[in-house]
């Protein structure tokens, strides 16, 4: 529940966003002047979205299967945004809370408050499945196994269910860092400190490659960090974001590190 507005690992179906037409070079351009006056001698990745999928379809699933025990005429996108705001909801609030137990809660909120009568820990099963499973985004081993600058995993998802994944795609890097080791969720500034002191390099050393525009982009630039969005959807750059660039997936990355 994360693509959206960072706040986990999903929902992106939530935000009703759909395919538009490329982003506009302007504003991208400007900040890629900028960014690129640096040499860049370490990466920090975002996890779901960017190395592997995101849980899009899964959460579609579950909402449609959720609103079938609904007495009511309820949609499974009724659904999905009554859970979306209770997960962006739960993110933000103390005490600091994982994202398996945001998941399982937040979906209760929104079966309370849209008449379904699912057992939300059982429907969140099929998404804790998929977050140790997800399978690799195009371009992605091509990358990793091309990329010779230390690389440091940055993920709002719990650390058994990150280790699992990697474990299953064989996949290691220089560092792992998740929102349960530092008690916080991206965009806090703090998680993105621990990847760079685990990295051993400054906010101007390293660039931050993620899709969502709110926990990725503007996490990684309120922590001084150049921030490069995969933009797996085709969408436009809204006003007032700034990443360095816009990337379809990790590929593209590789002719625009600015290393020596």
């Amino acid at each position: 529940m994360r693509s959206v507005a960072g706040c986990g690992v999903g929902l992106a179906i939530a935000a009703g966003l759909g395919l538009a037409a490329p982003p506009p070079a302007g504003g991208c351009r400007r900040a890629l002047a900028r960014d690129t006056a640096l040499v860049i001698r370490g990466l920090l990745l975002d996890f779901y979205g960017t190395v592997v999928e995101e849980d899009d379809e899964v959460v579609a699933s579950i909402c449609a299967r959720a609103a079938q025990t609904s007495p009511g005429e309820v949609t499974g996108e009724q659904v999905s945004a009554a859970w979306w705001r209770a997960f962006c909801a739960a993110m933000g609030a103390a005490p600091f809370r994982t994202q398996r137990e945001i998941a399982v809660s937040s979906l209760a909120t929104a079966l309370r408050a849209t008449g379904c009568g699912a057992d939300p820990a059982a429907l969140c099963e099929e998404q804790f499945r998929f977050w140790r499973t997800a399978p690799l985004r195009p371009g992605t081993r091509a990358f990793l196994d091309s990329v010779q600058l230390p690389v440091c995993i940055v993920s709002n998802v719990d650390r058994a269910d990150l280790e699992a994944v990697l474990a299953f795609h064989g996949l290691s890097f220089r560092a792992v860092v998740t929102s349960e080791d530092v008690a916080a969720y991206k965009p806090s500034p703090r998680i993105f400190q621990q990847a760079l002191a685990l990295l051993g390099l400054n906010a101007d050393e390293v660039w931050h490659v993620g899709d969502s525009l709110s926990a990725d982009v503007a996490g990684a630039r309120a922590a001084g960090i150049g921030a490069v969005w995969v933009n797996r959807r085709g969408r436009r750059v809204p006003d007032g974001v700034d990443p360095a660039f816009a990337i379809g997936d990790l590929t593209d990355l590789t002719a625009r590190l600015p290393v020596r």
